[in-house]
């Protein structure tokens, strides 16, 4: 019944036994494990087998260290191992799954896959910006210069260039303004963003959404950009409304809104003893699969006609307040998650 992996090997470090929790952890059953080298599981397993036969010799009384080990067309195990000497010729080695460095791993990657997209999307904006100026000026003077009698049949070709040339530069700026605008902070009261978001979704969608409050009135106000943090809700918000259209349609679409606090919480490698806790929850189709593991990236949209900016800009947003976004989905619950560390 216990959740840790234990293992039992002898001294040629052949495994003799292990728990149902070991045969969950490393995926095998235990007639499988019966009688196998225990390092030979895994692709380094020379760490492991060295503590093995230190415990062997007698040289402590258990030996405790965190171990990342890695096996052949699996994911890497982050754990934390136990091994101690039981009797003259056997060990037992106990496995903890480290979750915590799996969160910093996790963490770390979406981190640096943001900073990768954020320096990806300036220096793509800058480089379109400039000919596309050129573009639209070019196209105003060619304008001017067509002769009076082909002016009403030409202009037509001219005007779509200078739109499309606008509509483009629009969406420049938009992959800009993270970058232009200043970070203005200021008090913030979370449930007042999360108010001011709900008044204007439901004032866009006014029947068939319900917007649930789930506030801990107990929460802090906290430093932070006010606007950007509205913005950041609400492009989230928006996002899941248009999601539940036939939900909506059917009178029974729901997005909750919840706060809580929570403590001891590490965000980008640094440990905070309090965080405001957001919750963003909605009962819609879920995210197609296939972009689930992209949906921060710039121009992913699962939504057609969708710029795929919003969740790029909320990211943006909540880094810039030493926040964490992160997001689970399955058909019928899609949870959207915004730590932010509180004072």
């Amino acid at each position: 019944m216990l959740a840790s992996a234990v293992l039992v090997a002898d001294a040629d470090g052949l495994v003799r036994y292990a728990n149902p929790a070991a045969e969950h952890l490393l995926d095998m059953s235990a007639k499988s494990l019966s009688r196998q080298k225990l390092v030979g599981l895994f692709t380094n397993g020379d760490e492991l087998g060295a503590l093995l036969q230190q415990a062997i010799a007698h040289k402590y009384a258990d030996l405790r260290q965190d171990l990342t080990l890695f096996r052949p067309a699996r994911d890497p195990l982050h754990v934390h191992s136990i091994v101690s000497a039981a009797g003259e010729a056997e060990v037992v080695v106990e496995l903890r799954e480290n979750v915590q460095q799996l969160k910093l791993d996790r963490e770390e990657r979406l981190l640096d896959q943001s900073q990768a997209n954020k320096e990806l999307i300036r220096n793509l904006a800058h480089e379109i910006k400039n000919p596309l100026g050129g573009i639209r000026g070019a196209a105003q003077l060619l304008e001017l210069e067509l002769p009076d009698v082909h002016l009403s049949s030409l202009r037509e070709y001219t005007q779509v260039i200078i739109k499309e040339a606008d509509r483009l530069q629009t969406l420049v700026d938009r992959l800009l303004a993270p970058h232009r605008r200043p970070h203005i902070v200021g008090d913030v009261n979370i449930h007042e963003v999360c108010e001011r978001v709900r008044s204007l979704v439901l004032a866009e969608f006014p029947s068939g959404l319900a917007i649930r409050r789930d506030y801990d009135a107990s929460i802090p106000e906290f430093r932070g950009d006010k606007e950007q943090l509205i913005q950041t809700v609400l492009n989230i918000v928006h996002n899941a409304a248009q999601a539940l259209r036939s939900r909506i349609a059917a009178g029974d679409a729901e997005i909750v809104l919840r706060t809580r606090v929570a403590r001891q919480v590490t965000l980008a490698k640094v440990r905070y003893g309090l965080a405001l806790d957001l919750h963003i929850i909605d009962n819609g189709p879920g995210i197609a699969p296939d972009i689930r593991d992209r949906i921060f990236y710039p121009l992913v949209s699962g939504r057609e006609g969708g710029s795929g900016l919003g969740l790029t800009l909320a990211q943006t947003f909540v880094q810039q307040h030493m926040g964490l976004i992160e997001c689970e989905s399955r058909p019928g619950l899609t949870d959207f998650r915004i730590l932010i560390p509180l004072p």
